[in-house]
């Protein structure tokens, strides 16, 4: 990313990253904004690949520069420098040296722009190797802005030369350092005279150590003694790069480093965790817990409620996240879970009894957590260490992710995917292989990675691997196994024999990424392949219907560009389908003969795992963290719904909830699920007329109304809703309506509504003469079953009456206000006709009456939100605060109350009825004596008499019993 100098607003960015690990996505191209980030516009370099560094003439926001490595898997020829004079239009490819050797790195020399310096680098991946280093390698320079380039040489290492970074000092421009993989010569080297001679002045292997994923250095801007290189951890010199003291950063495995031109004291960090920000030089940092970029590996979800998302984080810990949350938290890492293994995963674990987790880490690693005791156990197969050996070596070839699950059909039983399927039917305390060697097995994918220069064995390239493992969800004797290196395989007798039923359009080696067993008909799979780490982006998935006999290709309507990383079906609809790309989600109606997208408000980004359950579509992804399709329930029917032209889709049950949540404490906070029950509906086209929809209870009594006419929605205080073409959503807050209260009144206490008891609902559209009805249950909150249905329904009665004493209320206080505005009106009348001695005395009773009957109701004084703190509450506020006990959400953030009120509620409530009943008699006492008394007087006058807007019919005792 670069922001020109000569304007802020201009902004570019380079896809793909240059520390390219075994999964990390290709880059496609390069983006431009000119109004600060608002708005993007692509300018094009689709096969640059991994674009590491992009530098700005500082007085010209035209003329751009681009360093381009190529496609991180395989060789092409657009990769090296780029030079663009309008800003992205056009590109001029300046700098190319073959088709595998590209830039790494880019810098400017600030004070004179047409200097360049260029770090090439040949960085190459295979599923099975890293190759980093060649003679091209190393750096380059240029003086007339790209026109020429000449490879600098001057005490440079000279050979085979990897990895390259370089950065030129803003203060001193003839000084420039690099950071350089080389053998035995690599490191830190000085120029000061622009790059003519070189000293090397740190060898530090704690500066270049795995150097294709780091080899970064910055020059500080205004200090031309101070440098930064950046590897495992942040180092700095203050002595020219000679001696380095580490710099403490939130998280390891750093990549990049921004410094502000003029204010060296102010910088921004990039790492594995994400980005910091520092405004003292390094000595403190901000967080990376408020941004969403963790790159998951995988997502599994328990039955719980709320349901739990569990996966492994590139470089971090695995994770167990709530799906939603109302329980109140300042800091939404009170609801994390670490279940065990490390970055890597998998995790596994039977949804029903998700307190017990298997998790893995890289080399086979596995764990056993009970997460209740806290208690971990080493379940690994077979502990050898694999760090730095060739595959060949190995007892099992286990991947850096290796596959792992718990049988659907017997919790105790776990499968773990190396070259060979294994099993334990004891939780992990013992092994044995049930498969032979299911790979191509070939040796000459099974070499120690890494090279010419420096090898680097982690295990991403541990190949020639089981990479998927599904059993049958209805049929535990049924097991299916994928590799990495294009084998599909079967069992339908737990291991006894397997068959190979590899796809005949398998492309070579194609990854299987994933196994979909169908729930809804025997003899149904699904393989998702993937074939990116080859260079291939062609998208592939599989059908079979008869246990891989025959498979078909169904790729119909996805983007040829798009690898596929996984596939799941919908456990409810048959033909129901999900696919995860690199790029996106896509669904299908058909069982994947057709595809359409499905990326709504989704950021383009890896779909890396897809789970479908609690009628959620859940995902994790490569660098976005979890996301969630909530409630796609009406993908279900949207056959029907097309055919019919209008039609209401089935709400799920809802759930009502006791707690208040924790919306708006933190801006940590995921994004909240969507509360209440949703209702969706379908228009083909938009209606000429309006529509409603209506909630209504067992009884009949409608709850909530919805209408498209505003003035519909308003009279019976309801919500407007679209009537929009296509499929729209509206949410019901699972409430009743709330208290009436007067306009510009100062109360403290809650004011929505009544929480509905559980039972049955429904929802009912009307669209012209069409009238569609849907039932749902609203379901008690399973977390407090001690709350029994007679308790739920005493809760809303009560509540009910406490919401209808408040309406009375504010029916007197509004009809007394009207009394006083016309008993003003008619003596202005009196007066003008000299008629107002007589009425003087009855208007100033009637008058002063009514304010203190008003006063008994309402505290007057009340204006500013902080007033009830000095003035009394009044009956009002004193029903408020009754009203928000009893509802449990009394406007704080301490937690919601299920269940009938307790016996000091109900006494409580006994005096506010007795209190209101006192008062109620005074007013109608007023109306039906003085009110009376003062008509008459002005009939007989002449004048108009004083009109009761409500009177009695509005002010009413409420009968209801608690």
């Amino acid at each position: 990313m670069a922001v020109a100098g000569s304007d802020p607003n201009v902004i570019y960015v380079g896809e793909g990253s240059m520390d390219i690990r075994g999964n990390t996505s290709a880059g496609r191209g390069a983006w431009k904004s000119m109004d600060g980030g608002r708005t993007w516009t692509f300018i094009g370099l689709p096969e640059a690949g991994q674009i590491g560094r992009i530098e700005v003439h500082p007085r010209d926001h035209g003329l751009v520069y681009v360093a381009a490595l190529g496609h991180p898997f395989g060789k092409n020829p657009e990769r090296g420098i780029f030079r663009s004079r309008d800003g992205g239009e056009t590109w001029e490819h300046v700098l190319a040296l073959n088709d595998s050797t590209g830039a790494s790195d880019l810098a400017m020399d600030v004070t004179n722009p047409r200097i360049l310096y260029a770090g090439m680098w040949r960085g190459e991946r295979k599923p099975w190797a890293l190759i980093s280093g060649a003679e091209e390698g190393g750096v380059y320079k240029t003086t007339d802005g790209g026109d020429t380039w000449t490879k600098l040489g001057g005490g440079l290492p000279e050979g085979i030369v990897g990895k390259v970074g370089v950065t030129v000092s803003p203060a001193d421009p003839d000084r420039v350092w690099a950071i350089i993989e080389a053998e035995p010569d690599g490191g830190v080297y000085r120029s000061d005279d622009g790059g003519a001679t070189w000293t090397r002045t740190n060898s530090d292997n704690n500066l270049r150590q795995r150097a294709w994923y780091y080899t970064h250095v910055q020059a500080d801007p205004v200090d031309p003694n101070t440098v930064y290189a950046l590897n495992t951890r942040m180092y700095r010199s203050v002595d020219g790069g000679t001696t380095y003291e580490m710099i403490p950063v939130p998280h390891g495995d750093v990549h990049d480093l921004w410094i502000h031109p003029t204010n060296p004291n102010r910088m921004v960090v990039a790492n594995d965790g994400g980005a910091q920000v520092s405004v003292n030089g390094g000595e403190t940092w901000s967080t990376y817990f408020n941004q969403p970029t963790a790159e998951l590996y995988d997502v599994i979800v328990d039955n719980g409620f709320p349901y739990r998302l569990y996966g492994a984080q590139q470089d971090n810990t695995t994770i167990s996240v709530p799906a939603w949350s109302d329980v109140n938290t300042l800091y939404p890492k009170q609801h994390w879970l670490n279940v065990g293994g490390c970055e890597t995963g998998p995790i596994a674990l039977d949804p029903d009894r998700p307190h017990i987790t298997y998790a893995g880490c890289y080399g086979g690693v596995m764990d056993r957590y009970d997460l209740q005791s806290g208690q971990r156990r080493n379940i690994m197969l077979y502990p050898q260490l694999q760090l730095g050996m060739a595959a060949s070596d190995l007892q099992h070839r286990f991947q850096w992710v290796s596959p792992m699950l718990v049988s659907a059909h017997d919790n105790r039983v776990l499968y773990h995917g190396s070259q060979y399927v294994n099993r334990s039917q004891d939780e992990g305390s013992t092994w044995e292989t049930i498969s032979p060697d299911l790979t191509t097995n070939n040796p000459e994918h099974q070499v120690q990675s890494g090279g010419p220069i420096n090898a680097d064995v982690t295990g991403v390239e541990i190949y020639n691997v089981v990479f998927s493992i599904a059993e049958s969800p209805t049929n535990g004797d049924e097991i299916w196994a994928g590799t990495d290196d294009g084998r599909v395989h079967v069992t339908l007798n737990r291991g006894g024999s397997w068959r190979d039923v590899t796809p005949p359009q398998m492309p070579e080696l194609g990854t299987v990424d994933e196994i979909e067993v169908s729930l809804h008909q025997a003899g149904r799979a699904y393989v998702a392949v993937q074939r990116y780490r080859l260079d291939d982006f062609s998208a592939y998935i599989f059908r079979t219907d008869d246990f891989g006999a025959s498979w078909t290709l169904i790729t119909d309507g996805l983007p040829g560009d798009h690898p596929v990383r996984t596939v799941r079906e919908d456990p409810v609809r048959p033909g129901l389908l999900f696919a995860g790309t690199e790029y996106g989600v896509f669904v299908s109606f058909d069982a994947g003969d057709s595809w359409q997208s499905l990326q709504r408000n989704l950021p383009i980004t890896p779909v890396t795992g897809m789970r479908v359950a609690h009628d959620d579509l859940i995902i994790s992804t490569q660098g976005r963290s979890f996301w969630i399709l909530d409630d796609i329930s009406p993908l279900r029917e949207i056959e029907d719904a097309v055919a019919a032209g209008i039609h209401l889709f089935a709400p799920r049950d809802a759930v009502r909830l006791s707690n208040v949540g924790a919306a708006g404490l933190s801006e940590l906070n995921p994004d909240p699920a969507p509360a209440g029950a949703l209702i969706h509906y379908y228009l083909a086209g938009e209606p000429e007329g309006d529509i409603r929809i209506e909630v209504v209870d067992g009884s009949g009594e409608a709850v909530r109304v919805f209408a498209s006419d505003s003035a519909a929605a308003e009279e019976a205080d309801g919500e407007q809703i679209t009537k929009a073409a296509g499929l729209n959503r509206i949410a019901w807050t699972l409430s009743y309506g709330g208290p009436e209260l007067p306009e510009g009144s100062v109360v403290w206490g809650y004011t929505g509504g009544v929480k509905a008891p559980p039972g049955r609902y429904s929802v009912r559209l009307a669209v012209g003469d069409t009238v569609l009805e849907r039932e749902f249950e609203l379901l008690p909150d399973p977390r407090i079953p001690e709350v029994t249905a007679a308790s739920y329904e005493r809760q809303f009665r009560v509540a009910i009456q406490a919401r209808d004493s408040i309406t009375s209320i504010t029916r007197a206080i509004e009809d007394l206000a009207a009394i006083r505005e016309q008993v003003e009106t008619a003596m202005v009348r009196a007066r003008a006709a000299e008629q107002d001695a007589e009425l003087r005395a009855l208007a100033d009773t009637l008058a002063n009456k009514s304010t203190a009957v008003t006063e008994e109701l309402m505290q007057t004084r009340n204006q500013s939100n902080q007033d009830p703190i000095r003035f009394p509450p009044r009956l009002d506020n004193q029903w408020m605060e009754l009203y928000g006990r009893v509802t449990g959400t009394d406007g704080y953030i301490s937690g919601g109350a299920e269940g009938a009120p307790h016996e000091g509620t109900l006494e409580r409530l006994d005096d506010l009825l007795t209190e209101w009943e006192a008062v109620r008699v005074r007013y109608i006492d007023l109306l039906e004596n003085e009110l009376v008394r003062f008509n008459e007087a002005v009939e007989r006058l002449g004048l108009p008499a004083v009109v009761l807007p409500r009177h009695l019919q509005s002010v009413t005792h409420p009968t209801v019993t608690a």
